[in-house]
């Protein structure tokens, strides 16, 4: 970041914690000193700025989703993206910080819409609740100021993801480079989905997408897809896609 940077909001709630800053082009969240949760550019706020939420999107190769769930909100980056691209999409968003919900609509653009629904609940009660509407995509992207919340590496989590979802619905899950050696998620990543595809980030994010049926799309239609979905989106897709494995491989 520049060195002219300011300081646009700091508070602390139990959780710890929350700053927004701006470098005059952009705008960043923090929750932890030398942590950055979003970046917004400011002249382009669907467009998204980093390469892990940049291959999340990779999931646009195998499904159209007319209606997603997302766990964690941070900016709201990926909401304002999938708002602006999909016409008639249904949103639902997953927060546990009030304060979070309330400088991502102030401060990062993040759009209000009758599409829109944002939750202000821990994602874990939410996917334990009995009335969710299933839906085409779940994006688990729950990060505080130490690291990944240990809750969407647990196997039940994975599993209430996957119940979550459409017959030929699709998860995708941002991690870290380390959790590539974990086999209990690799195991319950296999016992619910059928094809299971990693991305991992020049940022040492480690991204997964896992549909419940098989994609069986060859390697020319993918590129062609990710070529014609990059004029729109505002980046390049087939940077993820070339970066994308079979899980294991």
């Amino acid at each position: 970041m520049q060195a002219n940077i300011q300081t646009l909001h700091h508070s602390e709630d139990e959780f710890g914690s929350i700053t927004v800053m701006d470098d005059g082009e952009c705008r960043f969240l923090s929750f932890a000193p030398n942590d950055e949760q979003s970046r917004c550019l400011k002249a382009t706020p669907h467009v998204l700025q980093y390469e892990y939420t940049q291959a999340m999107l990779l999931v646009l190769l195998f499904c159209q989703p007319k209606r997603v769930l997302i766990l964690g909100l941070g900016g709201g980056s990926l909401v304002t993206a999938l708002h602006r691209h999909i016409p008639g999409i249904h949103i639902t968003a997953v927060e546990l910080r009030a304060t979070v919900i309330e400088l991502a609509h102030r401060y990062f653009q993040m759009p209000r819409s009758k599409r829109l629904q944002i939750i202000q609940q821990d994602a874990d009660d939410f996917l334990n609740s009995n009335e969710l509407r299933k839906v085409d995509v779940v994006f688990a992207d729950l990060y505080h100021g130490d690291g990944v919340d240990q809750v969407q590496l647990r196997t039940d989590f994975i599993a209430r993801c996957a119940d979550a979802l459409k017959e030929d619905g699709w998860l995708v899950l941002n991690c870290w480079t380390e959790h590539r050696e974990d086999p209990l998620l690799r195991d319950a990543l296999r016992l619910h989905f059928a094809d299971i595809r990693t991305v991992l980030t020049g940022s040492k994010n480690w991204v997964i997408l896992a549909g419940k049926v098989p994609d069986f799309q060859t390697t020319r239609s993918l590129k062609d897809t990710a070529e014609r979905l990059t004029a729109s989106l505002g980046f390049p897709l087939m940077r993820s896609l070339m970066r994308s494995r079979a899980l294991g491989e």
